[in-house]
């Protein structure tokens, strides 16, 4: 908005506790404080602000999950007949794929942390909307629609809560008619828990310096499609993992497949985010897997039902930032607790919402206010959490410095030892560059040809945008802040042949030909924010920033 144009003040609300997005860890966080309220018998007020439409309408997951963290939150919810764990695993496989073929390999070989038998196929999404509903039957306040785009601070520099977006502002800055100034909620401890590669996260481990003692952080993109597949080929609670093919030796990920109920499946494909050669495109790898012959059959005669993308946090243990903060914490995704060999991290997005919402509990019972939870930074490498990521911390190295082939296998091994011994004979192994500086010149770098989709098993990106049901505001600021168009032209283009066009799951990026020479477009109403972007722009020259509340994706059951 122009500077001359005076703003109104924002309406405030007060409550104990604000927490940002409504994934499994805000929401098992909420849970938490309202179980401890009732028990203590004091009031704890707790709200929670959700940017998607719904919740569950931005969450999106492989999703095998651990119940360790249910089974501490609701221990009675098997006898709950809508809850969303429906499908146990009962036969979990991982292979190794080449060109033509398949390997399998032994289940004996597997360390047992790998092991998915206890662990359930769900929809995180709808695992979100019942959890949901069980926080707000605990009286917690539950604002979907509401993107948190603003820290709030006191005169000490301490963080006092969030604001919401302005609605109804135009393409050009300026309030249109419909104009409503965001709303103002303070709070005396405030949570973080919008997800990987949050808005928020990133200003406040700048602003207190959060990932001084860290090591870099580390993502993954993941690609998913949830298929109807033929009844005769439908075996509820099967698990295939895979690595190797359509990726080389030097680069990393991987795919999943996982059979629900009702003759559903989901598949999906991660691609590490340090991979070196920018002409790759890590949708039409995935497009590319399911005409494997190994798989490709699972799909022949269904339809297509959804898709989505996402980044995924592959740091681990020691890229995990300080989570606390003056007046609050860090928790789930923001926070980076996912165990990458393992492929899941909802387990420890949960316990961390509920570990973050413990600490705070006793703050508030102790008259604490805008002060450091420090207990809970202080805690969490003691505790299931903590343990769970240690035992596997240098598998992502491994596997980054030495390529699929030697990385797995001496991954394995490690997790092996620290399994059986509880010691590593790496130690703590470093990540080294981030994953915007691994790519390479793209002169430096073999060109991939991929096939066209057949629209049968195989699509493009804008028909499979439209199944996300993806929907942005056309009259608004655009949300993905290029901050030097004369270095995206210079570098991301003359340097690296443009990898914008293909690292993006969406079709968010262009270079067009125009009079005034090679142009850079942001088709940002495209945009299903999986924060890719803003992780492997080479010269961290691309901002993520929320859009209008309720803007991005709508998954049904993703």
């Amino acid at each position: 908005m122009s500077e001359a144009m005076e703003l109104p003040e924002r309406d405030a609300m007060e409550f104990d506790v604000v927490i940002v997005g409504a994934g499994p860890a805000g929401l098992c966080a909420a849970i938490r404080l309202k179980e401890i309220a009732a028990e203590t018998g004091r009031e704890i007020s707790v709200v929670v602000l959700e940017k998607g439409s719904e919740v569950g309408a931005h969450i999106l997951s492989g999703a095998i999950v651990d119940p360790i963290a249910i089974d501490k939150i609701f221990p009675d919810w098997r006898d709950d007949p809508d809850h969303p764990f429906k499908t146990p695993v009962i036969d979990d496989h991982f292979q190794v794929l080449g060109p033509a073929g398949a390997i399998t390999l032994p289940n004996f070989m597997m360390p047992k942390l790998m092991n998915n038998h206890g662990n359930y196929i769900v929809s995180l999404g709808n695992v979100c909307r019942w959890l949901a509903g069980k926080a707000e039957a605990l009286g917690v306040e539950i604002y979907p629609g509401f993107a948190a785009s603003e820290i709030l601070y006191d005169d000490e520099g301490r963080v006092i809560g969030v604001a919401t977006g302005d609605m109804g502002v135009g393409r050009d800055g300026e309030p249109k008619d419909s104009f409503t100034r965001g709303m103002a909620l303070l709070a005396k401890y405030t949570l973080i828990g919008e997800g990987v590669r949050g808005s928020l996260a990133k200003q406040l481990i700048a602003k207190y310096d959060l990932a001084k003692d860290c090591d870099v952080p580390k993502f993954g993109i993941g690609i998913k499609e949830l298929w109807q597949i033929d009844p005769k080929k439908s075996r509820p609670g099967a698990v295939r993992h895979s690595f190797g093919w359509p990726l080389d030796l030097k680069t990393g990920g991987g795919s999943f497949l996982y059979h629900m109920e009702d003759d559903q499946v989901v598949v999906g494909f991660v691609v590490h985010l340090n991979y070196e050669n920018p002409h790759l495109s890590p949708f039409e790898e995935f497009q590319r897997f399911k005409t494997h012959p190994a798989i490709r059959d699972v799909f022949e005669g269904g339809k297509r039902l959804a898709y989505g993308a996402r980044a995924i946090t592959e740091g681990g243990y020691q890229s995990v930032p300080k989570l606390t903060f003056p007046g609050g914490a860090l928790i789930g995704c923001s926070a980076g607790f996912v165990n990458v060999p393992r492929i899941k991290g909802s387990h420890n997005a949960m316990l961390s919402g509920e570990m973050a919402a413990e600490v705070i509990a006793e703050a508030l019972a102790a008259g604490r206010a805008h002060d450091e939870p420090i207990e809970y930074e202080t805690g969490w490498r003691k505790s299931l959490v903590g343990k769970d990521l240690f035992k596997v911390r240098n598998v992502k190295p491994l596997w980054s410095k030495l390529g699929t082939v030697l990385g797995v296998a001496l991954g394995g091994l490690d997790m092996w030892t620290n399994e059986l011994f509880g010691f590593s004979f790496f130690g703590t192994l470093k990540h080294g560059k981030t994953d915007a500086k691994s790519l390479k010149p793209a002169a430096e770098c073999r060109p991939i040809v991929y096939p066209k989709p057949d629209g049968k098993i195989s699509f493009d990106r804008l028909s499979s945008v439209f199944l996300s049901n993806t929907n942005h505001e056309e009259d608004q600021p655009i949300h993905l802040k290029l901050s030097d168009p004369a270095l995206q032209k210079s570098s991301e283009l003359g340097v690296y042949g443009g990898p914008s066009t293909r690292y993006c799951p969406a079709g968010v990026y262009e270079w067009m030909e125009k009079p005034e020479g090679m142009t850079f477009v942001i088709n940002s109403q495209n945009c299903v924010h999986c924060k890719t972007c803003d992780i492997k722009d080479p010269n961290g020259n691309i901002t993520w920033t929320c859009p209008e509340g309720s803007g991005g994706p709508n998954y049904p059951n993703m």
